[in-house]
């Protein structure tokens, strides 16, 4: 048995408006050493020989162990009891922490056994090594649910895991948000876009295509609850998210942590994205002063780099769905990160038509562009299966 690290302690900012002033979130990715790993808890019984493997591998893969406080590190494996998990709290959202567990046995639901242990972890990914099949499940934050299978041996399948968490761990998220009071007097009660949004909100409710997220507000004490939304900007009443053009640059976007079937206040629960500051990596957003803004959707740098890059695109739909023979992202980056964003714009820009497309994100879901929301809904809806398949 081996002693790891304690968990270290969490800086958060309350982003707040108040008259005109700008406020911006603290930087998110500040001291990370992007390259380094940290092992925190005991690797002990079924863990001890994988967590081994697992350090050669990141090895191989040119992470490197940080000394001293394992918050400096970009990757953090959090090794936890399945029934009292303890969370590592971060510094940073730049830091990517897999929460690790080991059984016997195999779960009979996978995803609905370890999705409250990665939530109850602070995790962004929950990994459960299974040594009596020679597998590892992996759970996300958005619902994907997979296997990595071996060969029998034990380094390979730790390097299989770690080639999986790489690319996830060296993910740039851009999720931070800079409110500007600046949106023109007559927008504050929104237009025919925030309208149409609004529409297929409820729309996409009568269709089953809002499907909820575990329910996390019982999983977690109201602090921890805090805590997830402040580290992946989420608030956990619905997945999906809309948007539509409002000119060449702006677009009006549904924010997090809304109900997309209750899309009613402009400023509120739908913003007009209005810039892109990517050296801080955070999306600019027009409110009316004296608001109080939720954040935008954390995938609004995708609608952002697919608007820019293609002018005849008006709309763009994310739903938790999926259409069979469309091509699809080849890793399923954290949503809100730069690479997820760039991933899917590549597709898009690859399809026939990148104004009227639609591409897959591996384990996650579609992304749909078209002219309106209405004419994305009416195109893609008899194709649409309810059941994202997870490779």
């Amino acid at each position: 048995m081996r002693d790891r690290w304690k968990a270290g302690l969490t800086v958060v900012v309350d982003v707040r408006m108040s008259g005109s002033e700008t406020l911006v979130p603290a930087s998110a990715s500040g001291g990370l050493v992007a390259a380094g790993y940290a092992i925190v808890g005991e690797a002990s019984g079924l863990l001890a020989p994988f967590v081994d493997a697992l350090e050669g591998a990141l090895a191989e893969e040119g992470f490197v162990a940080v000394a001293g406080e394992p918050a400096s590190a970009g990757l953090v494996i959090n090794l936890v009891d399945r029934e009292r998990p303890r969370p590592f709290r971060r510094r940073s959202r730049g830091t990517f922490v897999a929460a690790l567990v080991a059984r016997e046995d195999e779960p009979a639901d996978g995803l609905r056994e370890t999705y409250p242990l990665l939530v109850r972890a602070l995790a962004n990914v929950a990994l459960c090594y299974l040594p009596t099949f020679d597998r590892v499940l992996i759970t996300t934050m958005e619902r994907g649910h997979y296997p990595i299978e071996g060969d029998g041996e034990l380094a390979s399948l730790a390097a299989a895991v770690v080639e999986r968490l790489a690319p996830l761990a060296r993910a740039r998220l851009v999720i931070d948000n800079e409110f500007r009071t600046d949106l023109e007097p007559e927008l504050w009660q929104g237009d025919d876009q925030t309208a149409s949004i609004a529409a297929a909100g409820r729309r996409l409710d009568e269709l089953g295509l809002l499907p909820a997220p575990f329910p996390i507000e019982e999983l977690l004490d109201e602090r921890d609850l805090r805590h997830v939304k402040r580290l992946y900007g989420i608030g956990g009443l619905s997945y999906g998210n809309l948007s539509a053009r409002k000119d060449e640059r702006r677009f009006w976007m549904s924010a997090s942590g809304v109900d997309k079937s209750r899309l009613e206040t402009p400023g509120r629960d739908i913003l007009l994205v209005s810039g892109y500051d990517r050296q801080a990596g955070r999306m600019i957003l027009s409110v009316p002063p004296g608001g109080e803004p939720r954040r935008v959707s954390v995938d609004a740098i995708e609608h952002w780099i697919i608007y820019q890059r293609h002018p005849d695109v008006g709309a763009i739909l994310h739903v938790h769905a999926w259409i069979e023979g469309i091509h699809a992202t080849e890793i399923n980056y954290p949503c809100g990160s730069e690479e997820l964003a760039t991933s899917v714009a590549a597709l898009i820009a690859d399809e026939p038509d990148p104004a009227h497309a639609v591409v897959g994100l591996r384990n996650h879901g579609i992304t749909a562009t078209g002219e309106s929301l209405s004419e994305i809904l009416d195109r893609i809806q008899p194709q649409l299966l309810r059941q994202v398949p997870m490779t």
